[in-house]
């Protein structure tokens, strides 16, 4: 099945995160997080590359970044790369360190650029690396530190944030840990990490509900914005309801509007219904469980249907015809 593209383009706020394959742990002791925070100081400042916020946890990372001179994928290349290249000779280990690709989250900076530099630097905390707010001020692998002054890490932004938060220091770091306190009451604020409010799960949403893309945090005004990039806008799928996809994929395969809806034995309306299952759950997002209500079959119909369609459109010679065709 072919992989989701990122959206990848200089000066969007991403948060990305790393984490080790099966969720093992990516750091044996402080040498290796020394290692990986001197090498990602290091990428910072020589790509001019944006850092809001920071956090090293045993088996996974966050960082809050915006590219300006070099595109999100390269940096990260650079970064990850070395860092497995070392941890294996050093441990005397080798395959792959992380599981699969990093995930990255393009996010609307006017309003989860503060939420998000929370989210990121409580996170040891809710982990339970350090037992309180005094301990997290001193933890050296969190850029909470550095903005409070406790700590120092190359190409973190320290005043750009510090001044959302006062006119001088003391009284923006004030504001700033006040800020950090307050977060404490509001748990892991999973819309964070894989879509804005709206994007809702399709089972408690209703079939119909437009679900969001969860490669960004952010309004469908945001998203409609995004669009407008020439540069990614073929990145985004459209938010599409799964009537107005079964019309689409009908269309696709020359056949009345209705028959995705109702199980036809014929080859071309099977092959069309798995078609529809694969991109309404792999691109569009909805839950096997949705889809399965919107035609009245099961879960594991639906996930059945979806691994058919996948093989057929990745079989098919027409594949970018397809994509053209239903713009997804």
């Amino acid at each position: 099945m072919p992989r989701t593209a990122r959206i990848d383009s200089p000066g969007l706020l991403q948060h990305v995160i790393v984490r080790g394959i099966e969720r093992r742990a990516i750091f044996a002791d402080n040498l290796d997080r020394s290692r990986f925070v001197k090498r990602f100081g290091t990428l910072l400042t020589e790509t001019g590359t944006d850092c809001y916020a920071w956090a090293l946890l045993p088996n996974h990372v966050h960082l809050l970044l915006r590219c300006h001179q070099t595109e999100l994928s390269r940096f990260m290349r650079r970064l990850l790369t070395g860092y497995a290249i070392y941890f294996n000779c050093r441990h005397q280990r080798s395959g792959h360190l992380f599981q699969n690709r990093y995930k990255s989250i393009v996010c609307d900076a006017d309003v989860y650029l503060l939420e998000l530099i929370r989210y990121i630097h409580l996170n040891p905390l809710r982990a339970g690396v350090v037992d309180d707010l005094h301990e997290l001020e001193g933890f050296p692998w969190c850029g909470h530190g550095v903005l409070l002054g406790k700590n120092t890490q190359a190409g973190q932004l320290v005043s750009a944030v510090l001044q959302l938060f006062g006119n001088n220091v003391a009284a923006a770091r004030s504001g700033y840990r006040q800020f950090i306190a307050d977060g404490l009451a509001m748990g892991r604020r999973p819309e964070l990490v894989g879509g804005g409010p709206s994007a809702l799960p399709a089972a408690d949403a209703g079939d119909d509900k437009r679900v969001a893309d969860r490669r960004i945090l952010g309004s469908d005004a945001f998203v409609d914005t995004l669009r407008r990039e020439q540069a990614i806008r073929e990145r985004i799928a459209p938010r599409l309801t799964l009537d107005e996809l079964a019309i689409k994929v009908s269309s696709m395969y020359n056949l009345p509007a209705d028959a995705i809806m109702r199980r036809r034995r014929n080859n071309a309306s099977a092959e069309a219904r798995a078609v529809y299952c694969h991109l309404a759950v792999r691109t569009l997002g909805f839950t096997a469980a949705a889809v399965g209500r919107h035609l009245h079959v099961g879960s594991s119909a639906i996930n059945r249907a979806v691994a058919r369609g996948g093989e057929y459109l990745q079989g098919s010679a027409d594949n970018d015809d397809v994509a053209r065709l239903l713009k997804l």
